[in-house]
C-alpha cells in the first residue's frame, strides 16, 4: 500500500522521515573499499590516486537518473532494462549480459565469506573456515527470513561509520611514523599515469563508490524503501510533478552526501594501502589475507588498531553478504518473474519468493567458497565483472534520460552533461582493459 507524502524541504525534515542510513549505509564501505582498493594501493603506489577519485565520482549521475527512472516510471531495475530496444528472447538482450553479471555476484560474495572466517579466526576462534563459512551464512539466511533486515542495517551502519571515521583518521596518523603520506607522493598520485598491470584497477573501478551491482539494485531500495515509495503513481496531476521532484532532490541530496563520504573512505583504504602495505612491501593475496590488511592499522595505532580492524571488518564484510544478499534475492524473483518462471502476481507472493531466495543464496555461497578458498582471487573476479557492465548500464541510463523520462522531471543541461561524460569514461575505461587483454593475448 503507498503512503503517499510530499517531500520534506530541509534536512532535519528528511532525516525524520526517511530515518537514518535509508539509501546512504549502502554506499559507505564494502568489500570493494577494503579489499580491492588496498589491493590495488598495495600493488602499484600512489599512482593511481586520479584513478580511485575518478572511479567514485562519475558514476553517481548514472546512480541518480536509474532512480529517477524508478520514481517516475514505478519500474524495477530489469524491468527497466527489459524496455531497452534491441534483439529480444523472452527478455531483452540487456537482461540476459545483465545474467552473466549476477552469476558473478557467487565470486566476491562467496570471497567474503572466506574473508569474514580470516577475520575471525584472527580475532582467536580457533573453529575452521569450513565450520565458520557455515555459520557466517547461515545466520545471514535466517536473519533475512525472520525479517530482521532494518537492526543489522543500522547496527551496521554505526559500525561502518565509525569504521570510516577510524580509517580516515589511521592515514593522518601515519605522519607519526615513517610511512607518512607526503606532498609529492600525493602529486605523484594525481599524474594521470596507469600502471603496467591494469587488471586489479580495473577491477576497483567496478565496485568502488557505487559499484555496477548497487547501481542495479538502487532503484529496487527506491522503490521499496524511500523515495518511490512516498511519490505514488503518476496520475497526470500537477501535484504528482510536484512530489516526484521533491523526492526526486531528496534523493539527489542523500546521493550527494554518500558520494562525499565514501570516496573520503575510498581514497583513505587506498593511501592506507599505497603508503603501508606498498612501502613495507606486504601484498595482499588469498593467503594470510586479513593478517596483511590489519597492517594498515596496526601500523599507526599498534594492538588497539589490530583490535579497531578485526571489529570494522566484520561490520564491513558481514553488512556487505547481508546487504547484497537482500538485494540480490530481488533481483532473482524479477528475472524469474520476467522469464515467466515464477508467477509473482502478488506483493504477498513476491515476498515469499524473496525470502526463499534469501535462503537459497546464502547456502550457494558458502558451497562456492569452501569449493574454491580463495577470497582475493574470487572479489577480484567479480569485481572485473562488475566494471564490465558498467557501459551497459551508463547507456540504459542514457536511453532512459531521452526516451523514458518524464519531460518534467528531467535534469538541467549541466546534469546532462555529466551524466554523458560519465558514460564515455566508463565506456572508454571498458575498452581500455578489452583492449589490455587482446594485447596480452596476442601479443
Amino acid at each position: 500500500m503507498n503512503e503517499i507524502q510530499e517531500a520534506p524541504t530541509t534536512f532535519n525534515g528528511i532525516r525524520k522521515q526517511l530515518g537514518p542510513g535509508l539509501i546512504i549505509s549502502a554506499n559507505i564501505v564494502g568489500s570493494g573499499e577494503l579489499i580491492v582498493t588496498t589491493k590495488l594501493g598495495a600493488d602499484v603506489g600512489f599512482i593511481m590516486l586520479w584513478f580511485i577519485i575518478l572511479g567514485c565520482l562519475i558514476k553517481v549521475f548514472v546512480q541518480l537518473e536509474l532512480g529517477r527512472y524508478a520514481i517516475s516510471k514505478r519500474k524495477t531495475t530489469l524491468e527497466a532494462l527489459n524496455t531497452v530496444p534491441g534483439p529480444k528472447l523472452v527478455v531483452s538482450w540487456l537482461v540476459w549480459i545483465w545474467t552473466l553479471m549476477y552469476a558473478a555476484i557467487f565470486f566476491p560474495l562467496s570471497g567474503m565469506v572466506g574473508g569474514l572466517a580470516q577475520v575471525f579466526n584472527l580475532a582467536g576462534s580457533d573453529l575452521s573456515h569450513t565450520v565458520l563459512a557455515i555459520l557466517i551464512t547461515g545466520s545471514c539466511a535466517i536473519l533475512l527470513y525472520v525479517g530482521r533486515y532494518k537492526f543489522i542495517q543500522n547496527f551496521s551502519s554505526i559500525m561502518i561509520a565509525s569504521f570510516t571515521v577510524f580509517t580516515v583518521f589511521a592515514v593522518f596518523s601515519l605522519y607519526w611514523t615513517q610511512y607518512g603520506v607526503t606532498g609529492s607522493q600525493i602529486a605523484e598520485g594525481l599524474s594521470f599515469r596507469l600502471p603496467k598491470e591494469f587488471l586489479i584497477a580495473f577491477a576497483a573501478f567496478g565496485v568502488i563508490g557505487v559499484g555496477a551491482s548497487e547501481l542495479i539494485v538502487y532503484p529496487y531500495w527506491c522503490l521499496e524503501k524511500g523515495y518511490g515509495k512516498y511519490v505514488g503513481p503518476d496520475d497526470g496531476s500537477e501535484a504528482w510533478i510536484k512530489r516526484a521532484q521533491g523526492w526526486i532532490r531528496v534523493m539527489k541530496y542523500d546521493a550527494m552526501l554518500s558520494l562525499v563520504i565514501y570516496t573520503g573512505a575510498t581514497v583513505a583504504f587506498y593511501l592506507l594501502g599505497a603508503a603501508v602495505l606498498h612501502g613495507r612491501g606486504i601484498p595482499v593475496e588469498n593467503d594470510n589475507l586479513m593478517v596483511n590488511l590489519s597492517n594498515i592499522y596496526s601500523t599507526s595505532f599498534g594492538d588497539v588498531g589490530l583490535w579497531v580492524f578485526v571489529v570494522g571488518a566484520m561490520a564491513v564484510l558481514y553488512s556487505t553478504v547481508f546487504v547484497a544478499t537482500a538485494s540480490n534475492s530481488r533481483l532473482g524473483v524479477d528475472f524469474l518473474n520476467l522469464l515467466g518462471i515464477l508467477k509473482c502476481d502478488t506483493e504477498e507472493k513476491r515476498k515469499n519468493a524473496v525470502r526463499i531466495a534469501c535462503v537459497v543464496l546464502p547456502a550457494l555461497f558458502c558451497i562456492f567458497y569452501l569449493s574454491v578458498g580463495k577470497p582475493v582471487t574470487l572479489v577480484a573476479v567479480g569485481a572485473v565483472a562488475q566494471a564490465l557492465m558498467l557501459p551497459f548500464v551508463s547507456m540504459a541510463a542514457l536511453y532512459f534520460l531521452y526516451y523514458q523520462t518524464h519531460e518534467q522531471l528531467r535534469p538541467k543541461a549541466s546534469w546532462i552533461f555529466g551524466l554523458w561524460i560519465s558514460a564515455i569514461a566508463m565506456t572508454a575505461v571498458g575498452f581500455y582493459q578489452v583492449w589490455r587483454e587482446f594485447g596480452n593475448w596476442f601479443g
